[in-house]
């Protein structure tokens, strides 16, 4: 053999022993890093762990390479998704990033999986990855690399980027909703999730038809195919504490802050109370707390003054225009369950009142409603007096807002007060 065949041989065996210890210091934890419980989302060899979104199994084109996950690039706006099977709340999320020439990719978080949700990015807030030299198109400031898409935008100057074809770290903070953005070590975002700025972005800019974006509290860790070549390594996550106890008042007793209305029915307050009433088209009407709430103990009072057809919904979601999914704590005239729980656009009535206890309600005067709901358990009491004690694995993994709802039919009215919340 020649020598200059032996030095090639030579520098290819070098070549793949390198590409061999890299791949075997990739996907790994430290010892360090097991003792500070983090979890790695990818191994490294297979895509065991993830799936397409809404789905149960991987059919979208993804596929590991060289130790790297990678987006073949045939994804589109509609479709290329895939999530991880399990759920995440707070976090330190951290991965290598690599694109092609003129990429476009994301990540994504708490992304909430519904049929009736057909993307991802509906639900969950995108951590953008593009490579903005190289893009054929003429990008807004809110479409930029690191930015919370269509949100919050970086500091640019904090900014160290490597080109396409090389590598980058970034890494998300999400802490009981203050939120972190990083780049390469440089933290270069951080904005409180769910603030009045965060409401008044989120119902101004792209956001505004899409009422459940950004609120869910948990959800499902999403890398986006958007039709560009796009590889993924290193992805690991620290799950952090959710600080519970935290005491909301959801009544302010002058007006709707915090609340949105869903229908054409009357929501409106009157000398310090709450109220609904029907409106002209006697249809279903519905006023929904902005933010979601999950896991909770909630205290609400209420004075039927009419025809009393009302409930208060718990883990409840809006599909536009106005109908509401989710489960209700009925709230009815005499003989109709009131503290009972019925599941709208499923499978109807979950737990009836028994006879002996319709007359704990107080008709045409004020009554106390407490609901606790705790991952699959409901309880509720009527005036101090248990009516329900529930677990059910769809309430479970149910995640969303409160809301208070008016029947159709016409002729209704109710009062509302005190309306109080312990996050659990």
């Amino acid at each position: 053999m020649k020598t200059t065949t032996l030095i090639k041989a030579g520098a290819l065996g070098l070549a793949t022993f390198l590409a061999a210890s890299c791949a075997q210091q990739n996907n790994r934890l430290t010892d360090k890093e097991k003792a500070e419980g983090w979890e790695l989302l990818f191994n490294g060899e297979d895509l065991t762990g993830w799936r397409d979104y809404n789905g149960t199994e991987l059919t979208v084109p993804w596929h590991v390479v060289d130790g790297c996950i990678q987006a073949k690039g045939t994804g589109s706006d509609a479709s290329g998704y895939i999530v991880t099977d399990k759920e995440y709340e707070n976090f330190i999320l951290s991965w290598d990033w690599k694109l092609s020439k003129g990429g476009n990719s994301g990540m994504l978080y708490h992304v909430v999986e519904r049929p009736e949700f057909a993307v991802p990015y509906v639900t969950g807030p995108e951590y953008q990855l593009i490579d903005e030299p190289n893009f054929p198109e003429k990008l807004e400031d809110w479409q930029k690399l690191g930015v919370d898409y269509a949100m919050y935008l970086p500091d640019t100057t904090k900014m160290h980027i490597n080109p396409y074809g090389e590598w980058n770290n970034s890494r998300i903070v999400f802490d009981n909703g203050h939120v972190e953005h990083w780049l390469n070590g440089e933290k270069i975002l951080e904005f409180e999730a769910w603030s009045d700025d965060w409401f008044a972005r989120k119902n101004s800019g792209k956001w505004a038809d899409a009422p459940e974006y950004g609120l869910g509290h948990k959800g499902v860790i999403c890398l986006q195919d958007h039709g560009y070549p796009a590889s993924f390594r290193n992805i690991k996550i620290k799950e952090l504490p959710r600080k519970a106890g935290k005491e909301v008042s959801l009544f302010n007793g002058r007006d709707l802050t915090g609340w949105e209305v869903y229908g054409t029915e009357k929501w409106y307050v009157d000398n310090g109370l709450l109220v609904c009433e029907s409106g002209p088209d006697k249809g279903y009407g519905y006023l929904a707390t902005r933010e979601y709430y999950d896991d909770y103990d909630l205290s609400v009072e209420f004075k039927q003054e009419k025809d009393g057809n009302s409930g208060v919904f718990i883990r409840s979601w809006v599909e536009p225009v106005a109908r509401v999914h989710g489960w209700q704590v009925e709230v009815a005239p005499y003989n109709c369950d009131t503290g009972g729980i019925y599941e709208s656009y499923g499978r109807g009535w979950l737990v009836q009142i028994p006879e002996e206890k319709e007359n704990i309600l107080k008709y045409g005067d004020w009554n106390t409603m407490r609901i606790k709901v705790q991952g699959d358990n409901v309880q509720t009491w009527l005036n101090g007096r248990e009516m329900v004690n529930i677990n059910d694995e769809a309430i479970g993994k149910g995640k969303g807002r409160i809301a208070l709802q008016i029947h159709d039919g016409g002729g209704i009215k109710v009062c509302w007060r005190n309306l109080r919340l312990k996050t659990l």
